[in-house]
């Protein structure tokens, strides 16, 4: 070991050998003592502040401080030096190799030279940590802590070497990549170890501890992303030449997994986002074209898992899922309307489609379709979307509703109503309630719900009415429903109208027990229901009736009754929803009639008559002859009465029926009719009103507004419960300008006010 005033040349010869043995036979090892001494002479040279040979002559004598800087600088260089020649040895033996044998060299010798870099550099600590901190300090940035140092010296006096050579280096890297692309087995922890290399070699000059990927890009990124898509798309071309898009996208999938898989191996995570983006253009974008094409195609066959990839492929471009929500709307439209038609049949018969085949075939193209989207398409709310919109387009406009926007809705109110009826097949609960709640997925789509509600409040007024509601509990769940669909106002009425059906309950009681009391003579059964007019769809009778001897006192009593009770308020009777049963007395078997108040009214004249003409039954009830005749055919087709002689009744003596309660209250033709006619009248009414409504809100809230924007306004408030037409729009605007509610603004012609 060299004394510590020992001169430059004897010191770095005893360094010298000493830093050769750490970087070429570090396996042999290096004993404690040694490396300690030669850490003293490094520092002991480093510290002294005698001037040697060349520091003598180039310092002229400057002090201590320079003394050091100029040690630093002697070891410095020498060490730069040394680097240099070794790396020309391992440069001369790396010429001659290709491929995997270069790459075997390159790590073994990177992994040798990285090693004995390390413990050199801690050799030479005081040196990085006074001479290079302050060289750097004053803005000397080409001088480096000895680690660092080395691996500047590897880059350019090695790495570039090799890469420049046709880029040597990278190109056995990828060739190896190729193979694992083709099939074949190679050794991953080589190519990652190589990888590595490029990384390490980055160096950011501005901040020399930051990880700098420059190298790593340029020399090995750039050309390896060239290469991957050069490789996919000569892949991609040939297999789609040869094979199905159903085989392609289960190849394009593997190959996107794979990709993913070999950042993780080996390439750096950063090349990640690019690499898959590469990918993606290439076997995705480029082919998108085809995949769309062939949609329709699996969507046909029921194709689940080739969906299943190909939403998850084209979801990973911009843009690529938007023709497939187009295809898959028509596709659900066409699918929909198609179901229609098989309905309606060739006959195209339009107005006798069965109300329950219409909804299940609607909610079969529905059901099927929804599942292909949360299955194939993971619920994805573009396609959710899509579904929605080709259900409301057939819901609303398909082969058994021409032109009508109201049939739809119509229907689903009969359907709703069949389900609700205490004869309708449904035996469980569960299976009530799931009914309506598929109900209820149509209804979601309906554009006409005000006329839903109006079919749906006549229909649910018969049901009370007659007492053939299938549960209370049922129709609670159905109006819970609605309400939770439409809020409050839209199921207002129809709570009302159960509340008028238990007050009736009470009155009838209570009628009955004030009778009992005063009145032994009552031998009729009466119930009665008295429903409030503006909440219930029923219209009185449009003709007079002349109230049967047999029942006046009753209805004298119970009119008195109700009036002390309610003092002011005006009952109208309505004999057309009334119900009877009469017995026979005048046969040997005893039978019981169930009739409407025509028919009671008719077959009370028999009581006292054997033979009645029309003329006299018309003059005796005053029912119009119209209902008249039906009621007197529906009598004679029972065999009750006998009509031989034209408009001449006779009553049958020799009745007969298997039957003892013998139902005769079948609903008439015109009555059928007219309930459609009504319920439609109710509706436009209504929506004059509601709109009228809507405009004056608006107005308020606003106080000024341009007419196209006040339509655009009504129309957007409206358009839940139904899709208003402009012109009934306009109308009601000029409606509300004729009442004052609203004005014109002077010196405007389309801008209105609101008057207060």
């Amino acid at each position: 070991m060299p004394p510590a005033n020992a001169d430059l040349a004897t010191t770095w010869a005893y360094l010298e050998e000493g830093v050769d043995h750490i970087m070429t036979k570090l396996q042999t090892g290096v004993s404690y003592s040694k490396y300690m001494s030669l850490y003293t002479v490094s520092y002991n040279y480093c510290t002294s502040s005698k001037m040697h040979g060349t520091a003598e002559q180039a310092g002229g004598g400057i002090g201590h401080r320079t003394g050091a800087n100029l040690m630093g600088s002697d070891l410095y260089n020498n060490l730069i030096r040394y680097f240099v020649n070794h790396l020309k040895t391992l440069r001369t033996q790396s010429d001659s190799l290709q491929d995997e044998a270069l790459l075997r060299y390159y790590a073994q010798e990177w992994d040798r030279y990285t090693t004995g870099a390390n413990y050199i550099n801690r050799l030479f600590t005081y040196l990085n940590r006074h001479w290079v901190k302050r060289e750097r300090d004053e803005g000397r940035k080409g001088v480096y802590p000895v680690y660092t140092l080395a691996l500047v010296q590897w880059k350019s006096n090695f790495f570039m070497h090799v890469q420049s050579k046709n880029q040597k280096l990278a190109g056995a890297i990828l060739r190896l990549i190729e193979r694992q692309r083709n099939g074949e087995t190679i050794d991953q922890g080589l190519v990652k170890k190589v990888v590595d290399s490029f990384v390490s070699l980055g160096l950011d000059e501005s901040d020399i501890n930051k990880v700098s990927y420059e190298v790593y890009r340029e020399h090995l990124e750039a050309p390896f992303l060239d290469a991957t898509e050069k490789y996919y798309r000569q892949e991609s071309e040939k297999f789609l030449a040869e094979n199905s898009v159903a085989d392609y996208l289960k190849k394009a999938e593997e190959r996107l997994r794979e990709e993913e898989d070999r950042v993780e191996r080996y390439m750096n995570t950063n090349t990640r986002k690019a690499l898959i983006q590469k990918c993606e253009h290439v076997l995705i974008r480029e082919h998108a074209d085809l995949m769309w094409e062939n949609f329709q195609q699996l969507l046909d066959y029921d194709k689940d898992e080739d969906l299943q990839r190909m939403y998850a492929l084209l979801a990973r471009i911009p843009e690529g899922l938007e023709p497939l929500r187009k295809k898959f709307e028509e596709h659900v439209k066409r699918a929909g309307l198609a179901a229609v038609e098989k309905l309606v049949g060739e006959g195209g018969a339009a107005a006798e489609v069965d109300p329950k085949a219409y909804v299940d075939a609607l909610l079969e193209v529905h059901q099927k379709n929804s599942e292909t989207v949360n299955r194939s398409f993971r619920g994805e709310a573009g396609f959710v979307a899509s579904l929605d919109k080709a259900c409301r387009e057939f819901v609303n406009r398909n082969a058994a509703t021409g032109t009508s926007t109201t049939k739809s809705p119509e229907l689903l109110a009969k359907h709703a109503d069949a389900l609700l009826r205490k004869n309708n097949k449904m035996a469980e609960e569960e299976d009530l309630e799931s009914a309506l709640n598929k109900v209820m997925v149509l209804f979601k789509y309906i554009d006409d719900k005000d006329v839903f509600q109006q079919f749906y409040t006549t229909k649910l007024s018969k049901r009370l009415i007659h007492g053939v509601s299938a549960s209370d509990e049922a129709e609670a769940s159905m109006i819970s429903k609605l309400k939770e669909a439409c809020g409050f106002e839209y199921t207002n009425k129809l709570q009302r109208m159960f509340t008028d059906m238990s007050l009736s309950k009470d009155l009838t009681d209570n009628f009955k027990e004030r009778m009992q009391q005063n009145h032994d003579d009552m031998d009729i059964t009466f119930s009665i229901m008295v429903l409030g007019t503006n909440f219930w769809p029923l219209n009185p009778p449009t003709h007079e009736f002349i109230i049967p001897q047999d029942i006046l006192p009753t209805y004298t009593r119970f009119s008195q009754y109700y009036q002390q009770k309610h003092s002011g308020r005006k009952l109208t009777w309505l004999w057309n929803y009334s119900k009877n049963e009469l017995r026979t007395n005048y046969l040997n078997q005893k039978y019981i009639l169930m009739t409407s108040s025509w028919q009671m009214a008719v077959l009370l004249q028999y009581n006292n008559n054997d033979t009645l003409s029309l003329e006299e039954i018309f003059n005796a009830t005053a029912i119009s002859k119209d209902i008249l005749k039906q009621v007197l055919a529906v009598l004679v087709k029972a065999k009750i009465l006998i009509n031989e002689e034209t408009d001449q009744y006779d009553l049958n003596p020799n009745f007969k029926s298997k039957k003892i309660r013998i139902n005769l209250n079948t609903p008439i033709k015109a009555e059928q009719k007219a309930e459609s006619t009504d319920v439609l009248k109710t509706v436009d009414e209504d929506r004059k009103y509601v709109i009228q409504a809507s405009i004056v809100r608006i107005m308020k809230a606003r106080k000024t507004m341009k007419n196209q924007a006040l339509i655009q306004e009504v129309i957007t408030q409206i358009s839940q419960r139904f899709t208003p037409k402009i012109p009934d729009i306009k109308k009601a605007i000029d409606h509300l300008l004729e009442k004052e509610y609203i004005e014109r603004v002077e010196g405007t012609r389309d801008t209105f006010a609101y008057v207060a």
